[in-house]
């Protein structure tokens, strides 16, 4: 066996090939034999069009098992998935093309003709479609291939997969995951959180960003578990589904919707044995509520595109509202102050993270990755933290100016370019607001040209044709001017304080 995780998955496949991998929200069962024959179509479908090895493939489809052996197929044919978010829109797409120069793309049908018009432009010639209810040109082209395939070997040190994280100049970053960087992690994941192979996961969430993709499915996978696969999140449909499964993933919005779902009780959740929180800060409050109405504590987490997971609370042992617990085995965490010194405990500083789970560095971007290194090797976050004394972390703030909306990261400037090309735009500051169903709302502040009369809701419509939905302000507010400090910089945290209330 090589160190290409394939195999490592393959490996941990129950024995009993015939069993369920995966149930859809609409009855249709995979088995693990269905999983592998699937991806070895695709995977000698890869192969057949013979590209250079660690070829990037990029994707941007909906959420479907056929996805999910596509990706399965580029970890077995030695190359590199490349997710995208489906609410991407054209001027996103082409950045990404052009960056990473993927030598396949997949689609969803509707998007064929932007998509192949980018491509050709570009010099990306394969476009495949792929559909929510798996058909398209993929699995056509697929179909007449055999259903075995032997496994490309590869290196720990070989790139698994690039996820594109926003920059704070408004340009994406492809943070480069090794198959030694997943693997490690999901095989901590597999450990901490006492995974096995009589767990069921629901799946609500998308594939196509670590939490939904990495977390969730591999560790399903490296225990032998069965998924539940629901499309999208609907809290009535993961109450439904909920007496079925063991193990629930969500982002804090999908705990606030639960919820609000009068069917969600104690008598719903009586056969879970974990429910885990990330991608966004989980409130206190919501933390407290979920324990009163069910019973069980969640379980928060933290980490990020560029390290996967960091830390967690414990399976056993206090789970802290508030906190996102203890560094995961292998890994290291320190808060440090602005000079690079050690914090004391409960003192606020940046974190920086090292261990086998941290990525190699940004795609094509050496400057940036050293930027975001320090000399001594540790990955600087960009978040703002304080450890206590019982060693628990947590999270107080983002430096950047990060927004994290549904579990969603937006970064300001790149809404801002956006707003700032707009005719009769002077200047803009977008900033996060405090929501009790996103976590945070996008907003938007913006002063006018002169003689300019701007239409905030004219505004919002055009950036939803422009950038994904939620990026796109809830809300944009036309001021005369931005307050400022003294040396000119906007200070977003008086327009925060401002538009909070």
């Amino acid at each position: 066996m090589t160190d290409n995780l394939y195999d490592l998955i393959a490996a941990r496949m129950p024995a009993d090939r015939s069993a369920c991998a995966l149930e859809t929200h609409d009855g249709q069962y995979w088995r693990w034999r269905d999983l592998e024959q699937a991806s070895a179509r695709i995977a000698n479908l890869l192969a057949s069009l013979q590209l250079p090895a660690q070829s990037r493939i990029a994707v941007q489809v909906d959420k479907s098992p056929e996805a999910l052996c596509l990706y399965l197929a580029t970890l077995r044919a030695g190359h590199v998935f490349l997710p995208l978010n489906t609410a991407y829109q054209k001027g996103e797409i082409a950045y990404f093309i052009e960056d990473a120069e993927p030598a396949v793309v997949v689609c969803m049908p509707s998007c064929l003709a932007d998509v192949s018009a980018i491509a050709a432009g570009l010099g990306s010639v394969n476009v495949f479609t792929l559909s929510d209810d798996g058909s398209g040109s993929l699995i056509d082209a697929a179909a007449p291939h055999a259903d075995e395939f032997s496994t490309v070997a590869c290196e720990s040190s070989s790139l698994a997969a690039v996820l594109y994280t926003s920059g704070t100049t408004g340009r994406s970053k492809g943070a480069m995951l090794s198959h030694g960087n997943l693997a490690s992690n999901a095989l901590t994941l597999h450990s901490v959180w006492r995974w096995r192979q009589d767990d069921v996961l629901l799946h609500a969430l998308p594939i196509f960003h670590v939490h939904g993709l990495f977390v969730a499915i591999h560790g399903a996978l490296l225990s032998g578990s069965k998924m539940i696969w629901l499309p999208l999140f609907d809290a009535k449909e993961v109450v439904r589904h909920l007496p079925g499964a063991s193990v629930f993933m969500g982002v804090p919005t999908m705990y606030v919707r639960l919820l609000d779902e009068p069917a969600f009780d104690n008598t719903a959740a009586a056969g879970m044995r974990l429910f885990i929180s990330g991608s966004a800060p989980l409130l206190a409050e919501t933390f407290r509520q979920f324990e009163t109405r069910t019973g069980q504590r969640i379980l928060e987490r933290y980490g990020m595109s560029e390290t996967v997971m960091l830390t967690s609370n414990p399976y056993e042992g206090h789970r802290a509202a508030g906190t996102v617990g203890l560094p995961l085995p292998d890994v290291s965490v320190r808060v440090v102050d602005d000079a690079g010194k050690p914090c004391a405990c409960d003192e606020v500083g940046g974190v920086e993270v090292r261990g086998p789970n941290v990525f190699g560095g940004y795609w094509r971007m050496p400057e940036k990755t050293r930027e975001e290194f320090t000399a001594d090797g540790w990955f600087k976050t960009g978040d703002v933290g304080r450890f206590d004394a019982q060693g628990y972390l947590t999270i107080v703030g983002r430096s950047k100016d990060l927004i994290i909306s549904g579990g969603y990261n937006v970064y300001p400037k790149e809404v801002e370019s956006y707003l700032d090309d707009m005719p009769g735009v002077a200047e803009s500051a977008v900033i996060g607001v405090p929501d009790r169903d996103f976590g945070e709302a996008v907003t938007a502040v913006v002063v006018a040209q002169a003689g300019a009369q701007l239409d905030g809701a004219s505004m919002i419509s055009t950036l939803k044709s422009l950038i994904a939905s939620y990026k796109v302000p809830k809300r944009i507010h036309i001021v005369d001017e931005l307050p400022r400090n003294a040396m000119g910089k906007v200070q977003k945290n008086e327009l925060r304080k401002q538009y909070s209330t």
